[in-house]
This record gives structure tokens, C-alpha cells and sequence, in this order.
């Protein structure tokens, strides 16, 4: 028998001695860290091999233990450093959660490797845990066992942008019947891809949303049928007959889905969500494909469970937990996570992965799966965690698996301050003299972080501080597209597609370069309905009225238009700095819509070149002005990152791509904050694993945050699937009849759920601060009623 010898560069674990290790201590000593674990931290890292759950409450040190734990098992002698498998979301998180495990190791003197780049993975013979991403994991999956089902390894993934330029394509090229979906090409491809994402995330099939959808449209027609016969009321008919309407354009963009797909295959490519589902058919199929993973995998630690998908947790439930011993029952699988911060239910995550855990991952015949919670936090002082506990109250007693917040013992008593100003103008003039205070008192401008509930509120915040001279970085795309100088680049690339896009040439109209005032833009409201045919003169109707008005419309072609008054004002007594305005914008427009056949990165560069946006701001010598240079160059920069596929990149993708950044900021993983000596401001999704000395939450207003929107209902949008489907469906509200009163029940049911999400995302803001939180609103802004402070500031 050939003797075995360990890899170079490696440490032979196995022909160490096991220590016996069995204080925490005793663990503090092997590792050589100046703290020894808490009894909390203790009870989850001296675990048996087995289904575990460990929920960690905000700042209680996460990763701490899981690299803690991962030497106590290698130290102990229950399983190898490369039997070891670590999950987690982003690239960044799975190198940060690698680096900390293998300095652990090393610090124990059971793995000898050379440092290297956080991005670079070890080498084949390093005997090191595998920590990667949940998409990475599963791409490996597929290029080792892919053929098993079918799937070619050489099959190429795409980012997200790339799906966008896919979904124009077959909008572009679609010769299928469509008379229910709207002719609007962006909004096309946005609901294209949000429901093959979603049938992907839930593994639904098209047959499937064609049957449930077939059933309720029967039962949504009879309950018209009864309403016809009986009230006839045109108030209880219009939401069914909505909800009717939804589902014949779902069934319409099930083709498109289809389209879609067979475009994916033929090119031979596939997106995240193809991803995770085919992994999750993978291991639901091949049951060797667990066997196999299971033997090389003895623990798994699956960290930020709370943001799986049901596909997600698919997959990782049948290669790694079966009914029997033998197929995976009782393997020693760790979830750590916390469900107060799962804040991602709007992009598929579930957070009743995490609370059922036991039922995907059940425990050993006999024995139950344990959860160790995690409360003592390590950031923030006793102030800041009192706040959040009273926060987190109706949660803390939704669900028992969660446990309020302790300080840590040596924690201050750090300051919480709520203030209600008068106007909007007022606060943003109290956070810039704020902001300037903290820095002034000592702490470095990326000790800030300035938090907003949406990107809607983010540009005013920029302009303000960056007008006082603070260095302020503005964290993602879809905080730039807010700003005024990409604003108005994004509004004309907007009119160059759709000249009925009233929305884009008001951005331009109200903007600080044309400043046209309400009464001209009255008349020129005027002038669209007059030129549209349509009834014009209103006697006191404000100008929102009228540009509500022209904006209602269904069909395009039948809504009028303000470019056409653009380009015809008539003879309205307009002002003569409007009138002359009108001419040289609607001159630009003309222009520039010549060139629309060039190239987008060019399209943008002309545009920006006849706007003289960069003419200007290079000569101001301001640090705003400088600041916002910085944010077009970003702005082209990810123009020109959004790269062709395969042939030419079109208009309307491009379109719709920073419409989803806007409304959504998908690239919810690619922005995190450099740095650079700045002030952060971002939105508080994207803050989310973060922290800073001082903390300041803006525009807490009613309505605004908590936010009294909620999310969209199958029954009303094609692009959302059908809520029966969903595998998380026995925790979400459902529809229980098919008339007016089911429909509203269920919108108030889903409306009490998403509060829930919401609630949470509030949490997630006030445990962001390690010493100063200051929570703000104000009354009055450019609407004609008074905001009153939010739900979030009296408590």
C-alpha cells in the first residue's frame, strides 16, 4: 500500500492528534485571540455534527463564529479543513468569510498557505474549506454533473445586463399574436424577465402558470356573470375584469418567456436564476449527485440563510438532507442567519427558509434541530439597541425563534435622536451642518453614513451636502439616475425612443437648465390636449392636473403628446423666454434623434456633448460641481459596461435595464461602498451588512418610511406569478374568492404582509449605527398637504 502524503503546501490535519477542547478557553488559547467566546458563541461553535439553525441578531459577530467553529472541528479531529463547505450571497461576502476562516486556520497552526488576493481561490491541493457564493456553488455543480440532466458545461453565464439585451431581442423580433401587452418596449422586457425570473426562483413551469391561470379566469368570469346578473354595479366589475386583463397579458408574456428561453439555448447561455433552478433539478433528479457531495462535504455552514429562494433551498435540501442516514438525514448542516433582516421578499428571497429549516433539514430519527441564538451585539451601543428591540417588537413576538438585542458589557450609552422639521429644505440644512459637526469633532467623513428609504429622496440629500463642501459618494446606479445631471441624460435617451414619454421631456422642462415655469407648462398642457384633439380648457385646474391628465392615457397613439406641443406651441400667450426655450429644446431633440442609429455609447456622449453638461460642470471649480463630474463619468462608465451579448446593444434595452435600477437597484450585489474617505449615502436595502459610527435616517416621513406602497399582485400585473405557485405559498396571503370583496381582502392581507418587510427594513436601518442614530422628517415639501412623522419615530 502506497503511503499517502499531503499535498504541498498544505498542513496533514489527519495525522494530527485531536486536541481536547472543551471550554472556550480552551479554544482561545489553540487560536491565540485576545477574547475567549462568549457562552452564547460557545454553545454554537461546540455543536455536534447535526441540522443546526443559529440565528444572529444585527452586529452579535456571525462570522466570528463560523470561522471559530470551523477550527473547533478540525482541532478536534471531527472532520478535515477541505471537508468543510461555507455559502454565501455575494463575492465579496464568500472572500471576506474565506479570508477569516483561513487566517483562523493558520492562526492555529493547522493550515500552512501563503496569503493571497481575497478574489483568488486556493489551490487545488490546499487542504482548505470550499467557501463560495450560492450561484458559484451551484455553477460547479453543473460543470461537474451537468450532463446528467442534459446540460452542456460549457454553457456560459450572464449578468444581469446581459439578460436585458436577450429580453429586447426577442421583444424586437416577436411575430406571435399580442393584443393585450403594452406596445412599450422597455416595460415589455421588464415583465419578460421578472416572470421567467420568478418561475425560475419558484420552479414553476409555463404549463403550470397556464393551468392556475385557466382556473382562476373561469372563476374570475363567473363571479362577472353573477355581478352582471344581479348588481351590475361598474364598481364591482372593474377589479375583476382588471384582474381578467392581467391574466390575458400574463398569458401573453408567457410566450415571450418561451422566446426567451429557446433564444438562451441556442446561444448557449443562461442567467442566475437558470442557475439555481437547474442545480435544484439536478439534485431533485440525480440523487448520486448528493451522495457525492455529502462525502466530500461532512459540514456545511450556510450563512445569510434568510435570503435564499425556494430554488435556493431546493437545491441544498436534496443534496444534503434525505429521509434515511444514508441519503443525508441528520447531516451536519448550519444555517446562520436572521430573520428580522430579511428584507429581500420583493427579489424572490423567503424568509420561511430560515424558519423552517428543521423541515427542510430535519434532525436524526428522534432529535430535534436545535437553534442557538446569537444576541449579544458587538457594534452598537445600549441606546441604539433599546431603539431597535422597541422596533422589532411586533416581530420579536411574531416569531419566538428570534430574541431582542443585548449590549455587549463594556457598551456606552450612545446617542438616539429624533427630530420633525418644518420643511424638507430645513432638514437637509440641519443634516449638512450635522454631518459637518461630526467630522469636525473628530471622526472621518466614512465614519457617516447617511441612510434614505428610496433613491427619490437620495438626490436632494447629494445636492445638499456636496453644496457644503462634504465629499459624498453615492452608493449604486440607481442612486445616479436620480441625480439632476444623469437624470437629464437619461430623459433624453428616453425621448429619442418614445416621444410620448411626458414623464422624460417634464424631467427636462422643470430641470435647472430650460426652468420652465408652472403657467407655460399649463398652456403647453393645453396645447397637447388641443393638438390630440382632446377637450382643453379647465378653469382652475392646477398644472398637476393637466399633466396628470395627458399622462393617463391607454393607447399612445391616443395621448397627448407634449413633444408635438414642443414642437408646435401655437399661439398661447406662453412667456417669451418659454416660447424661445420650447424652440431650442425641441431644435436639440430633433438633432439628436438623427443619430440614433450610432452606437449607445456615442448616443450618450453626443447627447452630453449638446446638453454642454460636461462643458460646465469642468468649469466650476466647486466640490460639487466636481462631485457630480465624477457621477456622469460613472454614468458612462456603465453605459459602456453594458456590453453586448451577441450583435448590437439596442435602445430600449439599455431603457429598461435603468428603469429596473431605478425602481428596484437589481444589481443589488455589485455596489458596495469604496473606500474612499467619503461620506456614503445609499439606500437602506443597500446598507445592509454594513456599518458606521454615525448614523443619519432622512426623510422618515409618514407614508414614506414605513412606506405605505405595496407590492404588486398577480391579479393585477402580468409579470408577477401567480401567488398559488410560489413555494413559500402557505406563508403568503392568497386569494380566497374571485369577487370585489375576495379581491380586496386579499390586496388588505398582502398590504399587512409586506408591512411586515417593511418593518424590518427599518431594523435593519437603525442597527446600521455603532454610537449615533438620528432618525428625521419634516412636514412640508413641494405637496400640498403636511407629511406627519412616521409610524418609526414615535416609537
Amino acid at each position: 500500500m502506497t503511503e499517502q502524503t499531503p499535498p504541498s503546501g498544505a498542513t496533514d490535519t489527519s495525522s494530527r492528534a485531536p486536541l481536547d477542547i472543551r471550554t472556550p478557553e480552551q479554544l482561545q488559547a489553540a487560536m491565540g485571540t485576545p477574547y475567549a467566546p462568549s457562552p452564547q458563541q460557545w454553545r454554537a461553535i461546540s455543536a455536534p455534527l447535526a441540522p443546526a439553525v443559529v440565528v444572529a441578531g444585527a452586529g452579535s459577530g456571525k462570522t466570528t463564529l463560523m470561522a471559530a467553529r470551523v477550527v473547533h472541528l478540525v482541532l478536534t479531529g471531527q472532520v478535515r479543513p477541505d471537508e468543510m463547505l461555507g455559502l454565501t450571497f455575494t463575492t465579496k461576502a464568500a472572500s471576506e468569510l474565506r479570508t477569516r476562516i483561513r487566517d483562523a486556520l493558520r492562526a492555529a497552526g493547522v493550515l500552512d498557505v501563503e496569503q493571497r488576493p481575497l478574489e483568488e481561490e486556493a489551490p487545488d491541493n490546499t487542504l482548505e474549506p470550499t467557501v463560495l457564493t450560492y450561484h458559484a456553488y451551484a455553477a460547479n455543480l453543473l460543470s461537474e454533473h451537468g450532463l446528467l440532466i442534459g446540460h452542456e458545461p460549457d454553457t456560459r453565464v450572464i449578468t444581469d445586463a446581459a439578460r436585458y439585451q436577450l429580453g429586447a431581442r426577442v421583444v424586437d423580433s416577436w411575430t406571435g399574436d399580442v393584443r393585450s401587452l403594452s406596445d412599450h418596449p422597455p416595460t415589455v422586457i421588464q415583465n419578460l424577465l421578472a416572470l421567467d425570473s420568478a418561475m425560475s426562483e419558484h420552479l414553476v413551469s409555463p404549463a403550470d402558470v397556464e393551468r392556475v391561470d385557466a382556473e382562476a379566469a373561469e372563476s374570475f368570469r363567473r363571479a362577472l356573470a353573477e355581478e352582471e346578473a344581479g348588481k351590475n354595479r361598474k364598481t364591482w366589475r372593474e377589479p375583476i375584469e382588471k384582474a381578467l386583463h392581467a391574466i390575458a397579458r400574463r398569458q401573453e408574456l408567457l410566450g415571450l418567456v418561451g422566446g426567451y428561453r429557446r433564444l438562451k439555448a441556442d446561444l448557449g447561455l443562461m442567467d442566475f436564476s437558470d442557475q439555481i433552478e437547474l442545480g435544484a433539478r439536478l439534485a431533485s433528479e440525480q440523487a448520486s449527485v448528493g451522495a457525492v457531495e455529502r462525502g466530500k462535504f461532512k459540514v456545511v455552514l450556510l450563512d445569510e440563510y434568510q435570503d435564499t429562494s425556494v430554488a435556493q433551498a431546493v437545491m441544498l435540501g436534496r443534496l444534503f438532507s434525505g429521509p434515511t442516514p444514508e441519503t443525508g438525514l441528520g447531516h451536519a448542516v448550519t444555517a446562520v442567519g436572521d430573520p428580522n433582516q430579511a428584507i429581500y421578499g420583493w427579489r424572490g428571497a423567503s424568509v420561511s427558509n430560515i424558519l423552517g429549516f428543521e423541515h427542510t433539514f430535519p434532525a436524526a430519527a428522534g432529535e430535534t434541530v436545535p437553534t442557538y441564538p446569537l444576541t449579544v451585539n458587538r457594534r452598537s451601543d445600549r441606546r441604539i439597541l433599546d431603539a431597535a428591540n422597541r422596533l422589532a417588537g411586533p416581530l420579536l413576538d411574531a416569531y419566538p425563534q428570534v430574541e431582542p438585542l443585548e449590549a455587549k458589557p463594556e457598551a456606552d450609552d450612545g446617542t438616539v435622536e429624533v427630530a420633525v422639521h418644518e420643511t424638507h429644505a430645513d432638514e437637509l440644512t440641519w443634516l449638512t451642518e450635522q454631518v459637518r459637526a461630526v467630522h469636525e469633532g473628530g471622526q472621518s467623513w466614512s465614519e457617516i453614513g447617511v441612510l434614505v428609504r428610496d433613491n427619490q429622496h437620495a438626490a436632494d440629500v447629494f445636492d445638499a451636502l456636496t453644496a457644503a463642501g462634504v465629499p459624498v459618494e453615492i452608493v449604486g446606479l440607481s442612486g445616479l439616475l436620480r441625480l439632476p445631471e444623469v437624470a437629464e441624460v437619461v430623459a433624453v435617451l428616453t425621448l429619442l425612443h418614445d416621444v410620448t414619454a411626458n414623464d422624460a421631456l417634464l424631467t427636462l422642462l422643470t430641470g435647472p437648465r430650460w426652468a420652465i415655469g408652472p403657467r407655460d407648462l399649463r398652456l403647453l398642457a393645453e396645447r397637447a390636449k388641443e393638438i390630440a384633439g382632446v377637450q382643453t380648457r379647465v378653469e382652475h385646474a392646477s398644472v398637476l392636473d393637466h399633466l396628470v391628465s395627458i399622462a393617463d392615457g391607454v393607447d399612445p397613439a391616443e395621448v397627448p403628446s407634449l413633444d408635438d406641443a414642443l414642437s408646435d406651441p401655437g399661439d398661447l400667450p406662453y412667456s417669451e423666454e418659454a416660447r424661445e426655450r420650447f424652440g431650442l429644446l425641441a431644435g436639440e431633440l430633433r438633432s439628436l434623434r438623427s443619430s440614433v442609429g450610432e452606437p449607445l455609447l456615442d448616443v450618450v456622449r453626443r447627447i452630453i456633448d449638446t446638453t454642454g453638461a460636461d462643458v460646465e460642470l469642468a468649469s466650476a471649480v466647486s466640490p460639487a460641481a466636481e462631485a457630480r463630474r465624477d457621477n456622469l463619468d460613472l454614468f458612462v462608465k456603465a453605459v459602456a459596461d453594458f456590453q453586448a451579448v451577441d450583435g448590437a446593444v439596442t435602445l430600449p434595452a439599455l431603457l429598461a435595464y435603468l428603469t429596473a435600477e431605478d425602481d428596484q437597484g437589481n444589481g443589488l450585489d455589485l455596489a458596495t461602498p469604496t473606500l474612499a474617505d467619503s461620506v456614503k449615502l445609499l439606500t437602506v436595502h443597500r446598507s445592509k451588512g454594513l456599518e458606521w459610527g454615525t448614523v443619519f435616517l432622512v426623510g422618515t416621513c409618514e407614508t414614506r418610511f414605513p412606506s405605505n406602497r405595496s407590492r404588486t399582485l398577480w391579479t393585477s400585473s402580468p409579470a408577477v406569478l401567480p401567488a398559488p405557485l410560489r413555494g413559500d405559498a402557505a406563508d403568503l396571503p392568497q386569494l380566497q374568492g374571485h369577487d370585489k370583496p375576495a379581491l380586496d381582502a386579499y390586496r388588505q392581507a398582502t398590504r399587512a404582509h409586506d408591512a411586515e418587510e417593511e418593518l424590518r427594513l427599518g431594523y435593519v436601518a437603525v442597527t446600521r449605527a455603532a454610537h449615533r442614530l438620528a432618525v428625521t422628517s419634516y412636514c412640508w415639501s413641494e405637496r400640498a398637504t403636511p407629511f406627519g412623522p412616521s409610524d418609526y419615530q414615535r416609537t
